[in-house]
């Protein structure tokens, strides 16, 4: 049996971005850009995945955090309001 190791890779990126989209109130507990970037679940994401954040400066109460991986894209943005999207491009 032969075993995508990218695919693999995807599907557990997409199984966590799920479970933040889900229980947002238990992994987004951040008040800034800087806070968000010391996040220790972020490591739980697989190798190769990346994540940047835009705010005003690194103290910004509202910005937007970006995580990626291949074809899968975690969408946070932090406000008044937190939202969380899950995009997925086939």
């Amino acid at each position: 049996m032969l075993i995508d190791f990218r695919q693999a890779q995807l599907e557990r990126f997409i199984q966590l971005a799920r479970q933040i989209e889900i229980h947002s109130e238990h992994y987004l507990q951040f008040d800034s850009v800087s806070d968000f970037y010391k996040s220790s679940w972020l490591d739980d994401f697989p190798q190769g995945t990346e994540w940047y954040a835009s705010g005003l400066d690194d103290g910004a109460e509202q910005f937007e955090a970006i995580i990626c991986y291949a074809t899968a894209k975690l969408i946070i943005s932090k406000g008044i309001q937190t939202e969380v999207h899950l995009k997925i491009v086939d």
